[in-house]
Order: structure tokens, then sequence, then C-alpha cells
């Protein structure tokens, strides 16, 4: 997909952070980076002097809107670490996971910060933006968290022990563009030689096609959540594989995916697979 990065901007510190990290992502990807500002409406709170329906104005006096001034930091903050990337801003009116999952139809990667969970009106806590978008977005999804060790490899695990061509794909050329290794956290295939010398085991390609990437297979003890939880405090990033069940609706993050999204600590990248890839 051509697409570009997309990532969503509120001005905070974790939003920032994902911006640096799409522009990268962009810039790997050779594509562009779209910065996408939510306002709630009627909710939006806008300054004075500011059209309800132009967040993204200028005040009389001269000094800059909410939206305004989170996408100009935005701008530069992602030409500060991609120069070479076309970076297009919107503001949007909607509630922010909303319009990213609609945004994300049209993305080749779609990029979030790490927040907790909000709380609903009842008290009961409402699932992450992530979380929410590998169910139901058009793209693949990296939450940026934690901190990512500079010298750890890709992790690589899947939710039914199958991998998929597009997350080993993603999760090699992450590790190729980093300079770093793969490890392959797969439990269930490990017990079950469901992916060790399968015609179809998209590793074996890869392999080729990345002859500088070191693929390491550990054996993995106590299940493949507590191993991608443990292993992802020394990683530079967890990538998760998921499967499409008769469409995105139906392809949930199942316990591995929910647990790395939660507990990771590093960046995640869920990436589903195409039709056809099992």
């Amino acid at each position: 997909m051509s697409g570009p990065v997309l990532v969503g901007v509120d001005g905070s510190t974790t939003s920032m952070a994902a911006v640096e990290a799409a522009a990268r992502e962009a810039d790997r990807m050779g594509v562009g980076l779209r910065l996408a500002y939510a306002c709630g409406w009627p909710a939006a709170r806008v300054a004075p002097g500011i059209a309800p329906w132009d967040p993204d104005g200028i005040r009389a006096d001269g000094s800059a809107g909410p939206a305004h001034g989170g996408l100009t930091e935005a701008v530069r903050r992602a030409r500060g670490v991609a120069p070479g990337v076309r970076v297009t801003r919107a503001v949007l009116m909607g509630e922010p996971a909303t319009v990213l999952e609609s945004e994300s139809h049209r993305a080749s990667l779609t990029v979030v910060g790490s927040r907790p969970p909000a709380r609903s009106g009842s008290g009961r806590r409402r699932g992450s933006v992530a979380a929410r978008l590998a169910v139901h977005g058009g793209s693949p999804v990296l939450m940026v968290r934690g901190r990512p060790d500079p010298d750890g490899p890709v992790l690589l695990a899947c939710d039914d022990g199958h991998l998929g061509r597009r997350a080993a794909e993603f999760a090699f050329a992450e590790a190729s563009a980093r300079g770093t290794d793969v490890v392959v956290l797969n439990g269930f295939a490990a017990r079950n030689g469901r992916t060790r010398g399968r015609s179809d085991d998209p590793l074996a390609a890869l392999r080729k096609r990345y002859p500088d990437v070191t693929v390491h297979r550990p054996r993995v003890r106590g299940g493949t959540r507590r191993a991608v939880v443990e292993a992802s405090t020394s990683a530079r990033l967890v990538v998760i594989g998921t499967r499409r069940r008769g469409g995105w609706s139906a392809a949930l993050p199942a316990t591995v995916g929910r647990t790395a999204l939660r507990r990771a600590g590093c960046p995640v990248a869920v990436i589903p697979d195409e039709r056809g890839d099992r």
C-alpha cells in the first residue's frame, strides 16, 4: 500500500513521541506523513477570537489556536527526524478514535501514542485507541510506548501459532533498517512443529531477502504472552501478527496482542494478515 503514515496529534508529550516515530516509519517506507488533529464537537473548547468551525485558526491578536499550535509543533518534530518526508496536516471534527479509524483506511500505517484507557460515564475503563484500531482500523497499527532498547532486537510473535506474511515482512524490514536481529517468540508453533521446515514458512524467503538480519528462535517457556512481555523490556519493537476472521470486526487481537498492547516495555506493532496469507 502506498498511502501515508497516519498519526494522531493532540499536543501531548505522548503524541509528539508518536509523531517522531511516525516520521521515521514514513521515511523508511518511502511514503508521506499525515498529521491528524481531531476536535470533538460540540464539546471542543475553542479559544476566544476563533470561529468554532475553524479550530485551526489564528486569534485576532495573531496567536495560534490549539490545533494550529499542536500541528505546527508536530510538523517541526517530524522534519527534525525525517526532513525529506512530505508532511500534510488536517483538522478533523469528531472523537479521536473514530477519526483515526476512518482515516486509517487510506493509510499504510497508523501510529498512536500510549495513554491509560479512559473511563466511561459508568466508571468502567474503555479500551485504548490502539486496540480499537487493531480491531476496526484499515491499516497496521503502531503504538509508541515504553522505553525501547536501542541495542535490542525486533520481537516477532503471533496469536495463533501461524506467522503471517505481512507481520514477518514488517519485522524483517524494521530489523534491517535498524541494524538489529529478529527474535521469533512462537511457543504454539514450536510445540506443534507448524512452521519449522514448512514450505510456506514466510521466514524462509525473508532470510534470503534480508541476509543482514539474523533470526533467533529461542524455546518459549511459560507461554508466548509472558515471553513477549519479559523480552520486550530489552527489545526495540514488538511485532504481533493477527489473523483476519471474516473482516476487521472479527480481527480482535487475541491474548498475545492484547497483552503486548497493555504491558510491553517497548513500542508494539499489530499487523493483520491479508486474505490468503494463511
